[in-house]
């Protein structure tokens, strides 16, 4: 049977430290041993060099051989009983007898194999009592804490206390991992790291990942050797062990380096999670070897629990009162009520819009005005913000507590904007408002100088050597808006978003108001005008009427000259009382409310042409009447409607051909467009007059459009708008179309349905 060992030799490089596969070392710290055995059979396929030093069998003697024939059938019975019972990961230690020893095992299972890790059990172990009295004091103590600060501080103590440690620190990350000494307690001779910062690359990814997955960690001595894991080579690839849940998984060369150039030679590291996220670490050193019993190691990591659970109460204690301010200015915002635009200035001036966020200045932009107040940039950088964070967030919100991050171009903004609130107010604009607060300049101290954490020298990569103080000025950076604050102004950003919504509305019904106002005195004046264009104006019209009839009957006694002048002035009377009918008729229109009923165009086109000889001097023209529809209408206005556009069509007829006038009916009702589910009756009145250019076809149905002078051809320019004036009281459409000299086509469309 051929036998390898698994440890891993891969060279640790610029490329690949942070990849370290520290999870599969392949070996194991010498203060226990490891035995791994398959979990269908139980046979032996790893277990480390030093099982001999233990139990006096050799790994060879070991491996390939089955569990219960080397350590008897109570071994392993209790094995199996530990594995029903769910016990394996738990804070129940499994006691087991292997070849006269008494051993305190752990056992957890990765990739279908068992990992039991043994260490012998402690002759003189503290005393339980004393255990228990030290927890019950803490807990005693920490119910007279109110802060997490205080608590963290209580556990750093307690912490020492109970393991004998030179050192216990509460390391706290922040959002990038980088880690701050929260609390400490140490040997007075020591030199404090209290409010150190270490960077994230202390700790890399794949150590954090293992923190959270395996919550206890333990190095006895630093300067251990460490003990190689062999296997039976029975397979073509690489066999190797995952030891991410092991507690004498060996240590990686750079963190035992760093922790060399840091003098410390023992450490216990527990693990304080939080929401499923590593919050922090309880690490404790020593600067000489140091061993813990099982049961002092669970009562250490029963610490780390007493400031994981208090996490979530701690800082809603301290928030509390952060947001109980924030919601009391809250409510005092919210009590100012807009009811102009010009309210915008008090409302900014008013202390509570900055202290419901504690914000130094705050912008409210509306309607291209800016309105600000504290501290806060100028009215032009103020609309360039609205203007950027309306497209960069999509009129949405943004929080920030280091705006040149957003905008690298604009630091000279960073004394008066170094933080920033950003709410929307309108979809569609660059409304919005915004509060600031200005640069803090920081002085951080970190434990040594962070840019500086994996150095390359010609022995290889190696962790910092210097902890020196080393002291960074963070510029450029606000105090960072805490939870409460972003949703206080979130909420009033909501509530002003109302009220400006209602500012609007209101506005824009005085708007309609004033407008509705203007347009009844205009339609008053109006009324005026038309009763003094139809009815005042009509008496002197007929005074001028009667007395140049009157001269022109005694025309044998004046002269030819002012005979034609009286002649055309008569004519020109006459077209203004056509003029003035029309207009009433027009007029009179928009004031109908007579009610629809179902007319037969048939007959009502019988009609029309029986009046038409007297209306228009029998001039020669023939009407064609194909089979027409009926429709949903007031029937004297369809009589004057077909009316003017049989006028309209023989007062235009071609001189060059008798005058022929079609109307007729579409097949079937249709759609005016095809996006329109409304169907139309259409009927088409078609001439063969002089047409006209398709691009009048709109302008012909304007009031008083003419495409012709009056000497040409007499009329008043309102038929055609009469026309368009009736159908839109029928809820229906006109439409021309026409070439010149060949002739047009008046396209009328009444509504099937009776919507009208």
């Amino acid at each position: 049977m051929k036998i390898k060992d698994i440890v891993n030799r891969d060279i640790v490089n610029l490329t690949n430290c942070e990849q370290e596969p520290i999870h599969i070392p392949g070996s194991i710290q010498p203060h226990g041993f490891l035995i791994g055995f398959k979990e269908d059979n139980f046979v032996i396929d790893y277990c480390s060099a030093n099982c001999k030093d233990f139990t006096g069998l050799h790994h060879t003697a070991l491996l390939g051989n089955n569990f219960t024939a080397i350590f008897g059938e109570d071994a392993t019975g209790r094995l199996l009983k530990y594995i029903e019972d769910n016990l394996m990961l738990s804070s129940t230690l499994l006691k087991l007898e292997l070849n006269s020893q008494q051993y305190l095992c752990t056992l957890h299972k990765s990739n279908g194999i068992y990992i039991l890790e043994a260490e012998p059990e402690d002759k003189h172990p503290k005393n339980v009592s004393e255990v228990y009295d030290q927890t019950s004091q803490f807990l005693a103590y920490m119910h007279d804490t109110h802060t997490l600060k205080e608590l963290c501080d209580l556990v750093a103590k307690g912490t020492r206390k109970l393991t004998g440690y030179d050192r216990v620190m509460i390391y706290r990350f922040d959002k990038d991992y980088n880690g701050e000494v929260y609390a400490e307690s140490c040997r007075d001779d020591l030199e404090p790291f209290l409010g150190l910062h270490y960077p994230h690359t202390d700790i890399p990814a794949q150590a954090r990942e293992l923190y959270i997955k395996n919550l206890l960690r333990l190095i006895v001595d630093v300067n251990y050797t460490p003990v190689p894991v062999y296997t039976v080579d029975d397979r073509t690839e690489n066999k190797n062990l995952d030891l991410s849940l092991s507690v004498l998984r060996s240590t990686s060369p750079i963190h035992v380096q760093y922790l060399h150039n840091m003098g410390v030679c023992a450490t216990l590291t527990i693990s304080l999670i939080y929401k499923k996220r590593l919050w922090g670490l309880i690490a404790c050193h020593h600067y000489s070897p140091k061993n813990l019993s099982p049961g002092v190691r669970l009562a250490a990591q029963l610490q780390g629990h007493f400031i994981t659970s208090q996490i979530d109460l701690r800082q809603s204690n301290e928030a509390y009162e952060i947001a109980r301010k924030a919601s009391a200015a809250l409510d005092k915002a919210n009590s100012f009520s807009l009811t102009s635009q010009n309210d915008f200035n008090d409302l900014v001036n008013s202390k509570y819009l900055l202290t419901l966020c504690n914000a130094a200045g705050v912008a409210i932009v509306f309607n291209g005005a800016v309105y600000k107040s504290g501290i806060v940039p100028t009215e032009d950088e103020v609309q360039h913000l609205a203007n950027f964070f309306a497209a960069y967030t999509n009129n949405s919100n943004f929080s920030t507590n280091k705006l040149i991050a957003t905008l690298p171009d604009h630091s000279k903004l960073c004394a008066q904007t170094s933080g920033m609130l950003y709410h929307s107010l309108n979809m569609d604009n660059n409304n919005c408002i915004m509060w600031f607060r200005p640069e803090t300049k920081t002085e951080v101290n970190w434990g040594g100088d962070p840019s500086k954490s994996i150095i390359k020298d010609e022995k290889g990569l190696s962790p910092r050597r210097s902890f020196e103080l080393w002291k960074e000025i963070v510029d450029c950076t606000a105090k960072p808006w805490l939870e409460p604050e972003l949703e206080t102004a979130q909420a009033y950003a909501y509530s002003l978003q109302k009220q400006i919504n209602l500012l609007i509305i209101t506005q824009e019904e005085e708007k309609y108001r004033k407008l509705s106002e203007l347009l009844k005195e205009t339609n008053s004046e109006l009324e005026n005008i038309n009763w003094i264009s139809t009815h005042d104006l009509q008496e002197p019209l007929r005074k001028i009427q009667l007395i140049s009839s009157r001269i022109l009957s005694k025309e044998d006694k004046i002269p030819e000259n002012v005979q034609d002048s009286i002649i055309r002035m008569n004519a020109s009377a006459n077209r203004m009382q056509t003029l003035l009918i029309d207009i009433l008729k027009y007029t009179r229109l928009r004031h109908t409310d007579d009610s629809f009923e179902k007319v037969n165009l048939n007959h009502l086109l019988e009609e029309v042409k029986s009046d038409l000889p007297e209306a228009l001097g029998n001039a020669p023209a023939e009407i064609i009447v194909e089979d027409l529809p009926e429709i949903n209408g007031i029937p004297f206005l369809l009589k004057q409607l077909f009316s003017n556009l049989i006028a309209n069509s023989i007062k235009y007829a071609s001189p060059n051909r008798h005058p022929i006038i079609k109307i007729t009916a579409a097949k079937k009702p249709m759609r005016l467009r095809q996006d329109e589910s409304n169907l139309y009756e259409v009927i088409y009145v078609e001439d063969n007059g002089i047409g006209f250019e398709q691009q009048f076809a709109e302008s012909i149905f304007n009031i008083f459009t003419r495409l012709h002078s009056a000497s040409e051809y007499k009329g008043s320019g309102v038929g055609l708008a009469l026309c368009k004036k009736i159908m839109q009281n029928h809820k229906g459409y006109i439409a021309a179309s026409g070439k010149p000299e060949e002739g047009a086509t008046i396209s009328i469309y009444f509504p099937v349905k009776d919507t009208l």
